[in-house]
């Protein structure tokens, strides 16, 4: 595995990539040998966050995890990697076993150990939701998301006339997502 190594807001030296690299190394095992990891590294008012990207064939892995110890977010990002790959093969497994080729070459490339993953399903739909999708502008969207007290809205944009998603950021702020084709 291949890391880049960034810093935000601060230096990163050799000492620093180093341990990063020895952390990030508990999970290379999981992964292909041609995988690049983009770690992120920043300090903000004395909280130190680090964000862990890595691109998989179709899919991206990513963890952020801020704390007060940069090596302590660290370890904690890669935990949540490591579950997240085990969750990942197990879906891929779950449609390989189905009988869909698309899914075989990609359940191959990632390489958790059968002996890791149980038969459990991954994850269970509990209710099904349906309401009508009306036109609308963000600043719309975003009122009425917060008068339901939900952290997400599915909404008709008004000029695109497309399917548009606004959603509250950890930060306080809003996003919006818009699909393209």
């Amino acid at each position: 595995m291949l890391y880049n190594i960034i810093g935000k807001n601060i230096d990163v030296w050799d000492k620093t990539k180093e341990s990063v690299e020895r952390k990030m190394d508990r999970i290379k095992k999981l992964f292909p040998e041609d995988a690049v990891a983009t770690i992120t590294l920043s300090l903000e008012k004395l909280v130190s966050t680090v964000e862990v990207t890595i691109p998989m064939n179709k899919r991206i892995i990513r963890a952020e995890v801020s704390d007060s110890d940069m090596m302590a977010a660290l370890d904690k990002a890669v935990d949540i990697l490591d579950s997240q790959i085990v969750r990942y093969k197990k879906r891929m497994r779950t449609k390989v076993r189905q009988n869909s080729d698309n899914y075989l070459a990609e359940y191959q490339t990632i390489l958790v150990p059968e002996t890791d993953l149980d038969d459990d399903p991954l994850y269970k739909i509990e209710r099904i939701k349906h309401f009508e999708v009306k036109p609308m502008d963000a600043e719309e969207a975003v009122m009425e998301m917060e008068l339901i007290g939900h952290s997400f809205f599915v909404f008709r944009n008004g000029e695109t006339d497309e399917v548009n998603v606004v959603y509250k950021r950890k930060n306080g702020s809003y996003g919006l997502i818009e699909p393209e084709f």
